[in-house]
């Protein structure tokens, strides 16, 4: 495997981008940001512009979107993605914007999450939301750009289901193995078999199954939780996968920097030995 691992940076108008990933001696990251205001062309090109200065490649950009967002399963299937019909129209418009800002910026897919899609496939608003992602990921597909989305609030059959109705070419999966574990919707092995053809960039992040279940379960440092991570590793290689591991670390300050070097050094011995 030739994979290359890199880590989440966070789109800054007043600052670099890319320091973090330069303390850990790293030239690749998926760019994020929840600010649809900082998308402008200007931003766009100044980021580019540093990025290729430093030899940096950024993989593709993670849009998130306005108005409420709870990670839990009380608020979270009414507040989260495309899903909750009230805030549907607004997220679309903001993820169209977050396309220009995708191609400006030369990257080559805008990632998000979709929500609680329902699992029963004849829910009327199954339908409704298949409408929404296919008139976004057209408008992507336009711009010369890919429509990833991120595992997590569904499970593997329902994202696969959903890609499907879609119909789209340009559609693929953004894998977070923890997020399958820490929703209680899958295995990430597993899930492999489901929709593995389709994955284009991982995740590396960890966690355990819910125990409370009206919260998630908790986020751990990779190798720590139950993704099983050797294995994981293993069977991405025989299916293919040819993407990028990007370090997810859900807390802050001097800890996740700690966790993202062990990280680092962790899915290189993992990633020569598959």
């Amino acid at each position: 495997m030739n994979n290359k691992i890199g880590v989440i940076a966070t789109l800054h108008a007043d600052r670099s981008c890319f320091a973090q990933m330069k303390q850990h001696g790293l030239n690749v990251c998926q760019l994020c940001s929840w600010e649809p205001a900082l998308w402008t062309d200007k931003l766009a090109e100044k980021v580019r512009k540093e990025a290729e200065a430093g030899g940096i490649y950024m993989t593709s950009l993670w849009a998130g979107y306005s108005g409420p967002s709870a990670w839990n399963f009380t608020e979270g299937p009414i507040t989260l993605g495309l899903v909750p019909p009230a805030y549907r129209y607004q997220r679309v418009q903001e993820l169209m914007q977050a396309g220009q800002f995708a191609k400006t910026l030369g990257v080559k897919a805008v990632i998000t999450h979709m929500g609680y899609i329902p699992e029963n496939a004849g829910d009327p608003a199954f339908d409704d939301i298949v409408v929404a992602v296919r008139h976004l990921a057209n408008h992507l597909k336009n711009l010369g750009l890919e429509f990833w989305f991120e595992t997590g609030q569904e499970t593997p059959v329902t994202l696969l289901r959903l890609i499907q109705a879609v119909g789209l070419p340009n559609l693929g999966i953004n894998l977070d193995p923890a997020n399958l574990i820490l929703y209680g919707k899958g295995n990430p092995i597993d899930a492999l078999d489901v929709f593995g053809p389709l994955v284009r960039n991982i995740h590396a992040k960890d966690g355990f199954y819910p125990t409370d279940p009206m919260q998630l379960g908790k986020e751990v440092k990779v190798g720590e939780g139950r993704v099983r991570f050797p294995a994981f590793v293993r069977r991405l290689g025989e299916i293919g996968f040819a993407g990028e591991f990007i370090i997810e670390r859900e807390i802050s300050g001097d800890q996740q920097n700690s966790d993202i070097a062990e990280t680092i050094a962790y899915l290189k011995k993992l990633i020569a030995e598959a």
